[in-house]
């Protein structure tokens, strides 16, 4: 035999000499095994022990275990334990159950029956659980309800990191709590910080918040989250949607990121941005990034954009606020100004600094504007200038000239929601282009006066009423000077005039460049 053979032969004898006394270090100890017996046809190789004036003990590398029977199989290095059985693994963890399986080589235990796994933190009552000693784990997946200091938590299936206080819960995951309850499908809990990680479809029901999101956290303490997938939160009345929204139960505050709308039922008024954020406490919306308030009504809504929106008052009195660049849309009527003010009980919308309105073609413009609507139904009543009203219509026929009238101040009706006559008050100055009945061109009316009525019919000037001292002629247009054409004051936008809700959103808002968010 040569001496590479010996050696081997000799290293696999040691190492089953170390492996026996290994094994044999490890094997499960009787500490108190009461009434003996053998029954090798029924257990072969098998220890039977039963309880006589005290429980059977066994113990294994710091854990001890007592049942009222039990089957020791020495050459496994197994135990099947019966009858009120109780494992205890330091000062910390303990588990009772009606029957518990225990491999010493794996370290693994398999309790069932009435199941009752307690650490410092928790509780854990199911009817089978599975104990990984080496792993310092549990697990379960025929239903398990844990209690800790403060939520109550139900779940089909559930993991327990024992040694770092964290557990992971799959499939009709509840958690019942005084203040709220929490329903997921997958979900991550810490017992010492009370955190909870979201991963698929859930839904927190707080006292005066509810919160869904597929991928999120939620601090149960505090009652914090944030959600990152999927995410909702009805909140005071309102519905908020978006891609990522956080609420903070403490501060009654929540805000919302990209893809955002924020609905308001009882005051029928829709908020869409990529940022916003909600106020409980002063039941107020701010919002930005392509923020866009839109009053619902059945037929006919209202749209207004700013930089910047921002919602306020309570149910039925709310007031929007537009900011920076502020436009609006209603079918039949649009405009733009520095910024827009509007009163949901007056049904007044003011347009601050430079406004410019649009009826149709006929555009208005002044120092200020007013425009009230009924405050239910939003149909228009009357609009209202101050401060050097100007009115400019492009002449329908000849498609060249514009119809122009001015004054200090205007006042308007509107009827079937369009503009049905208008009056100009003080120094009014009139440029108009007058037809005879087969629709030639007679001449340019130019007429001064203290007050004049423009009537109009489907959005055009149909006719002009010169009420107080007019002083004026009818021109034929070839002796018009080009010049005398234009008031003084001219400026035509017909440019920017809107047409459609999208057109409210400039170039910068349509290039607005949306960042990804992180999910998970």
């Amino acid at each position: 035999m040569n001496r590479l053979l010996l050696y081997l032969l000799w290293a696999f004898g040691g190492f089953q000499l170390l492996w026996a006394q290994s094994t044999t270090e490890k094997r499960i100890e009787v500490v108190y095994g009461a009434n003996y017996a053998k029954n090798e046809a029924l257990y072969p190789g098998a220890s039977l022990f039963r309880k006589d004036n005290q429980r059977l003990h066994f113990r294994h590398r710091g854990a001890d275990l007592w049942c009222d029977t039990a089957i020791l199989y020495p050459a496994e290095n197994k135990i099947k334990a019966s009858g009120s059985v109780v494992l205890i693994q330091g000062d910390s963890i303990s588990m009772e159950a009606e029957r518990i399986d225990y491999d010493g080589i794996l370290l693994l235990a398999k309790a069932s029956g009435s199941v009752v796994l307690k650490n410092n933190t928790m509780t854990l009552v199911s009817e089978e659980v599975f104990m990984d000693r080496a792993l310092q784990q549990a697990y379960y997946s025929q239903w398990g309800e844990i209690q800790d200091s403060q939520n109550k938590l139900t779940s089909q299936k559930g993991r327990l990191y024992m040694d770092l206080d964290q557990y992971e819960f799959k499939e009709k995951v509840h958690i019942e709590h005084p203040d709220y309850t929490v329903d997921a499908e997958k979900m991550d809990y810490w017992t010492t910080t009370k955190e909870v990680y979201f991963h698929g479809p859930s839904r927190i029901r707080g006292k005066d918040y509810d919160f869904y999101c597929e991928q999120g956290y939620y601090n149960s303490i505090i009652e914090r989250g944030h959600g990152t997938k999927n995410t909702k939160i009805w909140y005071d009345k309102k519905e908020v949607f978006g891609d990522s929204i956080y609420f903070d139960k403490a501060r009654s505050f929540a805000s919302a990121t990209q893809n955002i709308k924020v609905l308001d039922t009882i005051n029928k008024n829709l908020i869409k941005a990529h940022y916003a954020e909600v106020y409980k406490e002063k039941d107020s919306v701010f919002a930005t990034k392509k923020a866009v308030f839109i009053s619902l009504v059945e037929k006919d809504s209202l749209y207004v954009h700013g930089d910047q929106l921002m919602v306020t008052g309570p149910e039925n009195e709310r007031v929007m606020r537009a900011f920076k660049d502020a436009r609006f849309f209603k079918q039949g009527l649009s405009g733009r100004s520095d910024s827009i003010h509007y009163s949901q009980k007056s049904g007044v919308t003011q347009l601050i600094r430079q406004p410019i309105v649009w009826n149709g073609d006929t555009q208005l413009t002044g120092d200020s504007i007013q425009i009230k609507a009924h405050p239910i139904t939003n149909d228009l009543d009357s609009l209202k200038v101050v401060g050097n009203a100007f009115v400019i219509s492009l002449d329908t026929i000849s498609k060249q000239g514009y119809n122009q009238a001015k004054g200090k101040k205007l006042n308007g009706r509107f009827v079937n929601n369009s503009l049905d006559r208008i009056q100009l008050l003080q120094n009014t100055e009139v440029i108009y282009y007058v037809y005879d009945d087969d629709q030639n061109l007679m001449g340019i009316d130019k007429t001064v006066c203290s007050e004049v009525w423009m009537y109009l019919k489907d959005n055009e000037l149909e006719d002009i009423k010169f009420i107080t001292s007019p002083d004026g002629t009818v021109t034929p247009e070839k002796e018009f000077l080009e010049a005398d054409k234009k008031l003084e004051g001219f400026q035509w936008f017909g440019t920017l005039q809107m047409k459609k809700p999208e057109d409210i959103f400039d170039v910068n808002d349509l290039k607005w460049d949306m960042p990804k968010t992180k999910k998970g």
